[in-house]
């Protein structure tokens, strides 16, 4: 059985030197400066990606910050449901995939676009941020497809007039 070591682990310095790099991690060096509801959000993977990272490093380092993270968690599973808890978890104010598809194809009404740039950008959602590059992907897969078939369309028939010629005259 081997013992993982995080200090000679590849993975674990790339992480390190990430958290070392990002602007997360310069401005959370203590983990005092960490809120309870990034915390949370951490534990919910609901935070961005740097501030995940600067988190992770932090946790890895500190004791005190992990005993503080798992009593949140207790105290936020023992004390039952409430209405911004529900709203976090149940991410009531993501747009659906539907609204992120018309997003990208630029049919929205002038304010839910700003609604998303804002809830994409300046929240930094990452669940949505995932959803919407999925979706850009899928479109990208469906024009290649959608080109490769036209061109076989285009294939087959420029054949069938050449074969028709000039027995086919309108």
């Amino acid at each position: 059985m081997m013992i993982h070591t995080w200090s000679r682990c590849d993975s674990c310095t790339r992480l390190r030197l990430a958290a070392k790099r990002s602007l997360a991690y310069d401005s959370c060096i203590m983990s005092d400066s960490f809120t309870d509801a990034e915390l949370l959000a951490f534990l919910d993977e609901g935070l961005p990606v740097e501030r995940m990272t600067a988190v992770e490093y932090e946790l890895r380092q500190s004791a005190e910050l992990r005993t503080r993270t798992a009593a949140l968690r207790q105290k936020r599973d023992a004390d039952g449901h409430s209405v911004g808890e529900i709203w976090r978890r149940e991410r009531l104010s993501c747009p659906t995939r539907h609204q992120l598809g018309s997003f990208l194809l630029d049919a929205l009404p002038a304010e839910l676009t700003q609604y998303i740039q804002f809830h994409l950008e300046t929240i930094g959602c990452r669940f949505c941020t995932a959803n919407l590059d999925d979706l850009r992907q899928s479109a990208e897969q469906e024009s290649t497809a959608t080109a490769q078939r036209r061109q076989k369309f285009f294939q087959s028939s420029a054949g069938q007039m050449r074969r028709l010629g000039p027995e086919r005259e309108v």
